[in-house]
This record gives structure tokens, C-alpha cells and sequence, in this order.
């Protein structure tokens, strides 16, 4: 009998099979980095680029109620923002998948189909650990310092990779939508720009203009921005690290549905 996408598999049984199938296929994704390692190269030096001009062209500038060294106060921002930008590889490499009629492959063997999706989310929250490091050594050398517990600054990473997480699966949507690996590009990026500037990255959300405070408070990226900066720095966070997870697993929950669900009819 000839095996179809719809037919179950052995792969495809239960929790396990589905577990197995995403890391191997994360693995796919992981050993590619040392043959294309100029993208991860050129993904940490953009992060690094905002720090020097933060901290070096305006840092002396911009004074923050609470804060005596502008970098305590920057540094959580900007590792905000790099995890936040690092999930849009998730987009451009589905794209780029599908452009190749890799998916198509995979939707014809023996495995779980969910898993070409959870292991691609996998692998970008790992590349993105790797990422992170990296900024988190250039903090550390500029004076970045964790005023806080190492639980909270273990507490407030995790955080921003769980977040990161969530945004992974929006970009998995998007690289299923677009009709090219530029559209991805593009699409992935476009919106990350305003939610990541209208927020407490960088400044404290009530110098912006009055009808920019709202919005700046209630976008999801400053909470978590305020939760992450609170907890490496020793202060209480407040509620910030509740919404910060319902935002994630809102995320997970909602784009995991509408993402295997487009990737599913697609095989149709």
C-alpha cells in the first residue's frame, strides 16, 4: 500500500513518536549552522552594533530615574530585543524550505508532520541561546552587571527564550504564508521594529508622547523587557512576569494551532 501524508505511521504514534521526530528534526536544522556559520555570525554582530551605539552615542545622554549606569537599564532590552529578532529565522527558514521542496519531502516520510514544525521552533530557540551568550558576554565586558540573584538572572534568560519561543510560532505562520524566502525576510522583520522601539527598551515609556505611553505600556515586549530588567537587577518585578508568560503561551497555544493547521492543508 502506497503511504500517504494522511496514513499513520509508526512515527507518528503518541507523545514519544512526535518528542523523537521534532529533535531529529532539530537536529537537521542544528548541523547546518557549522557549514552556514556567517549567518549566526552576522545575526550576533547586529545586536552587538545596538549596544555600542546605545551605550557609547547616547548612553551618556540618557539618564533613567532609578538607574545610576544607563547599561543596567539598557543591557535586558537589548537581550529582549536579540531573542525577539532571532525568531525570525524561523520564518525565512521555513520559507526557504518550502522554496526548495524540502517540506514536501518530509511530508511524504513515516514521521509525526508536526514535527517538521517543532523541531524548526527547537532549533531557532537553541540558535538563539547561542546568540545570547554571546551578547551576554559583550554585557558582562561593557560593565553589565546581574544586581540581582543568579536564580532571578537565571529566572529572567528564561524568560526571554520562553517569550522568544512563543514569537517563533508567528513566524512559523508567516513562513508558511509568504510566496518567497525575501517575502519572509521582509514580513518577519516589518512588525518586530515597533514593538521592540514603542516600548521600555531603551527608554522609560513616559518620555514618549502622551499618546504613545498606552500603547508602549501594553505592548507584551515591555513587560517582558520590564520583567527581565527587574530580575537581573534585584528589584520585584510586580505582575510583569505573569503577563510575560500568558503572553508566551498565549502565543504558543494560538500559532501552533493556525501554523500546523496551514501546514496540514497545504498536504491536502
Amino acid at each position: 500500500m502506497t503511504l500517504t501524508t494522511h496514513e499513520a505511521t509508526p512515527g507518528s504514534h503518541g507523545v514519544v513518536g512526535v518528542i523523537k521526530d521534532s529533535f531529529t528534526e532539530a537536529g537537521r536544522h542544528l548541523r547546518i549552522i557549522p557549514r552556514n556559520i556567517e549567518v549566526l555570525i552576522f545575526a550576533t554582530i547586529q545586536p552587538v552594533m545596538f549596544v555600542l551605539l546605545f551605550s557609547f552615542v547616547f548612553g551618556g545622554e540618557i539618564e533613567i530615574p532609578g538607574f545610576d549606569n544607563y547599561d543596567q537599564y539598557l543591557m535586558p532590552g537589548i537581550f529582549a530585543q536579540t531573542v525577539v529578532f532571532g525568531s525570525a529565522f524561523t520564518s525565512i527558514g521555513i520559507a526557504e524550505d518550502l522554496s526548495k521542496g524540502f517540506i514536501d519531502r518530509l511530508r511524504s516520510l513515516p514521521i509525526a508532520q508536526s514535527s517538521v514544525l517543532i523541531g524548526r521552533t527547537i532549533s531557532d530557540l537553541l540558535r538563539n541561546v547561542i546568540t545570547f551568550i554571546t551578547m551576554l558576554v559583550v554585557a558582562l565586558l561593557l560593565g553589565f552587571r546581574f544586581e540581582g540573584s543568579l536564580l532571578g538572572a537565571l529566572g529572567a534568560t528564561a524568560l526571554l527564550l520562553f517569550f522568544s519561543y512563543g514569537l517563533s510560532w508567528v513566524q512559523a505562520l508567516i513562513g508558511l504564508s509568504v510566496s518567497s524566502v525575501e517575502a519572509a525576510n521582509s514580513a518577519g522583520f516589518i512588525w518586530m521594529f515597533p514593538i521592540t522601539f514603542v516600548s521600555s527598551a531603551f527608554i522609560a515609556t513616559d518620555t514618549l508622547p502622551s499618546w504613545l505611553q498606552r500603547p508602549a505600556d501594553w505592548n507584551p515586549f515591555t513587560q517582558v523587557t520590564n520583567a527581565a530588567r527587574a530580575l537581573y537587577n534585584g528589584n520585584p518585578p510586580g505582575d510583569s512576569v505573569l503577563i510575560s508568560i500568558a503572553w508566551a503561551v498565549g502565543m504558543i497555544v494560538v500559532f501552533a494551532f493556525l501554523a500546523t493547521r496551514k501546514f496540514n492543508a497545504a498536504s491536502d
